[in-house]
């Protein structure tokens, strides 16, 4: 599939329904067994089964420069549960029908991955597309 922004969120971020910076921006590992991604009609957190998400965390350090959004590398702590091809990344509202998604990652170095009960840190690329650019 590779890396991809939903299409609901392109229209959000065209309509200021986002903001990636004050906005609160989270990561979540999912299992494919459980989640198939439907990048044009998925839109929010309600769409992904809670039995795909295996763990999930608050990003920190968020900045967008030149269509570019980073973040600090995360950790997700003391992870079990299934193997995790996908992250997604999503604004929380406090809702799950509202909390939008914006993005899925399939192709990062380390996933698959499969946790053991450890942390799972997340290194986000360093290169020029940092986690996503519009």
């Amino acid at each position: 599939m590779g890396n991809a922004l939903y299409a609901k969120a392109k229209e959000a971020f065209l309509s200021g329904l986002i903001d990636l910076t004050t906005d609160t921006i989270k990561a979540t590992l999912l299992d494919s067994a459980d989640y198939t991604p439907d990048l044009a009609a998925h839109d929010f957190l309600d769409d992904v089964p809670s039995g795909a998400r295996v763990a999930t965390v608050t990003l920190t350090g968020k900045s967008v420069t030149g269509g570019v959004f980073d973040a600090a590398d995360a950790t997700f702590s003391s992870v079990t549960g299934d193997q995790c091809e996908y992250i997604i990344i999503w604004q929380d509202t406090g809702t799950e029908s509202t909390s939008r998604l914006i993005a899925i990652i399939d192709t990062a170095t380390g996933l698959p991955i499969t946790p053991n009960g450890a942390d799972i840190n997340i290194v986000w690329d360093n290169g020029s597309n940092k986690i996503f650019k519009l």
